[in-house]
């Protein structure tokens, strides 16, 4: 048969402890978080809830069509202009995801002729990116701006462009964006930064790692963002000069070939962003969450990452040994991301520091994941 191919898939992947499953989730969950990416807790927020539910019933559940038939509403126009101010840059295109924010903005940015030079580290929509572009792409080590410049140093002429995560979404340490715009100035290229998992975070009242780097509004910088972690709803947005986005409109098929956000989530992340403009405070609170879990953590004797944002990863000894270590902490009432090869090079629980989690929830959490180590689990 056809698909007889994949039964030998499918035990490859039982054999490496690297079989998936889905696991839907109760809307009455009393399970501690420390899994999502609603860094702010925010998606609960009665003002951004009852923004959706009002959207819904103005507009409709979807924005029945691509933005440039009839997906754009004015939430859409009033998100973009709200989230460019205050994210520092001139203007915003927003998406139905960010991953198809990250496709694309890289596949109408770069082509055949292009050399893309892209962090080893880099979440998996910017390596999709980086291949459906048909550029160049030269992979170089993690956070190393030098290899980056020399990765430039190599390119005979024509478009280039710097491709990282602001934040690295499985250890969350931040690039570093000041010397990697240096090297792009040198030698004429772009820089792109992913800010999935900066905004709301990092940067003055959680402007975003480029604001926090100086680079908010520079011209040959572009950010993406999406709107489902820090602003807890749906969708996606590159933000960057005006004319950059004029051609995104114009050339970014995952724009113009994709339905538009739906509204209920445009007004969700409106809703929200203009709650962390009034509480500038839930970005630190944010942080003080993650680096509180990598204290308790190290203190306990496991090897946490070291948190410049809100995600904090301690390595286990194997996939299978992750699972086990998962499934025993959300026994215990606390639920922590597992992730594994292919996602990541090794598998780790990921944690994340949410603002609204108190300190004894802080300490609670810490507890049971220690005590839910597997043998062999890394120590400091």
């Amino acid at each position: 048969m056809v698909f007889d191919w994949l039964d030998a898939e499918r035990e490859r992947r039982r054999r490496a402890g690297l079989t998936r499953a889905l696991r839907p989730r109760a809307a009455a969950d009393a399970t501690l978080d420390l899994a999502s990416n609603d860094y702010l807790g925010l998606a609960r927020h009665p003002e951004v809830t009852a923004a959706a539910a009002d959207a819904a019933r103005r507009w409709g559940a979807g924005s029945t069509g691509s933005r440039l038939v009839t997906g754009s509403t004015e939430l859409h126009a009033r998100l973009e202009s709200e989230l460019a101010a205050f994210c520092g840059f001139e203007a915003a295109l927003v998406f139905a995801s960010g991953y198809a924010a990250n496709l694309g903005a890289l596949t109408a940015l770069a082509g055949r002729g292009t050399r893309l030079v892209s962090d080893a580290g880099n979440h998996a929509s910017l390596i999709d990116g980086c291949r459906l572009s048909r550029a160049e792409t030269v992979v170089v080590p993690h956070a190393d701006p030098e290899a980056a410049g020399e990765a430039l140093r190599g390119h005979a002429g024509g478009r280039a462009l710097v491709v990282t995560d602001g934040v690295f979404s499985a250890d969350g340490d931040a690039a570093p964006l000041r010397e990697l715009a240096a090297v792009c100035r040198e030698h004429g290229a772009a820089l792109m930064v992913d800010d999935a998992h900066g905004l709301g975070v990092l940067g003055e009242a959680g402007r975003g790692t480029p604001a926090a780097a100086g680079l908010a509004g520079a011209p040959g910088v572009v950010a993406t963002v999406t709107l489902s972690k820090s602003l807890g709803s749906q969708g996606g947005a590159v933000l960057g000069p005006a004319r950059v986005i004029e051609h995104l409109v114009n050339a970014a098929r995952t724009f113009i070939f994709d339905t538009g956000l739906a509204p209920a989530a445009a007004a969700a992340a409106l809703a929200a962003l203009r709650v962390l403009r009034r509480e500038p405070e839930r970005a630190g609170r944010a942080r003080a969450a993650a680096a509180g879990l990598h204290r308790g953590l190290a203190a306990a004797g496991l090897a946490a990452t070291r948190p410049d944002a809100a995600v904090v990863s301690v390595r286990a000894p194997s996939p299978e040994a992750a699972v086990a270590w998962a499934a025993r902490c959300r026994e215990a009432g606390v639920a922590v991301g597992c992730f594994r090869p292919p996602s990541v090079p090794d598998p780790r629980l990921r944690l994340t520091g949410r603002a609204v989690l108190t300190a004894a929830q802080l300490a609670r959490a810490v507890g049971v994941v220690t005590s839910a180590a597997p043998p062999g689990a890394s120590r400091a």
